[in-house]
C-alpha cells in the first residue's frame, strides 16, 4: 500500500474548527465537506489539493472538536494521507475509523516542505521526500489498520 503526491503543509495546533469550519456542519456529506476544507486556514487549498496529495504537519494535528466532519473533509478533498509530529488521540481514532491513513513521524513533519513531491510506502513506514531525496522512517500499520484503511473504514471493515 503506498501514498504518492504533491504536500501542503500547516504548523502547529491545527484544530478541527480550522479543518472543516463549524458553520458547515449541518452537512453530512463528504463532498459538502470538501469543498470548504481548510478553508479558514488556506483559502487555496480546495483550489490547488488534488487526489493523492499528502497533508503534513507539526505537533497536536486534530486538536479541537471530537467530530467525524475533520478526517471526512481531508479525505472526501482527495488527500492521500497526513503526516504529522504529533496527532490528537480522538483525530487519529476518527481517521482511522473512515480509512484516511495517517502517520506519526517528527523527523518528516519537521523537514517536508509545501510543494515538495512525497512517496510514503505503508507497509514498512518508509516516507520519502522525492524533492529532497530525505527519507524518513515511521512506524508501520499493524495489520488490523491496514485492513480498516484497505476496507475504507471501521465499518466496512466489520461487514
Amino acid at each position: 500500500m503506498k501514498a504518492h503526491g504533491t504536500v501542503h503543509k500547516y504548523q502547529d495546533n491545527v484544530d478541527t474548527d480550522v479543518i472543516i469550519p463549524a458553520r458547515y456542519l449541518n452537512s453530512s456529506d463528504p463532498a459538502e465537506l470538501a469543498a470548504h476544507c481548510m478553508e479558514d486556514i488556506d483559502t487555496d487549498f480546495v483550489k490547488n489539493v488534488k487526489q493523492g496529495d499528502i497533508m503534513v504537519a507539526h505537533n497536536n494535528f486534530g486538536c479541537g472538536s471530537s467530530r467525524e466532519h475533520a478526517p471526512i473533509a481531508i479525505k472526501a478533498s482527495g488527500i492521500s494521507c497526513v503526516i504529522a509530529a504529533t496527532f490528537a488521540r480522538i483525530f487519529y481514532r476518527n481517521a482511522i475509523n473512515i480509512g484516511l491513513p495517517i502517520m506519526e513521524c517528527r523527523e518528516a513533519a519537521e523537514n517536508i516542505n509545501s510543494g515538495d513531491e512525497v512517496e510514503i510506502d505503508f507497509d514498512t513506514g518508509i516516507i520519502r521526500d522525492i524533492t529532497t531525496g530525505q527519507e524518513f522512517k515511521a512506524e508501520p500499520f499493524p495489520e488490523f489498520i491496514k485492513e480498516i484503511i484497505n476496507k475504507n473504514g471501521l465499518l466496512n471493515s466489520l461487514k
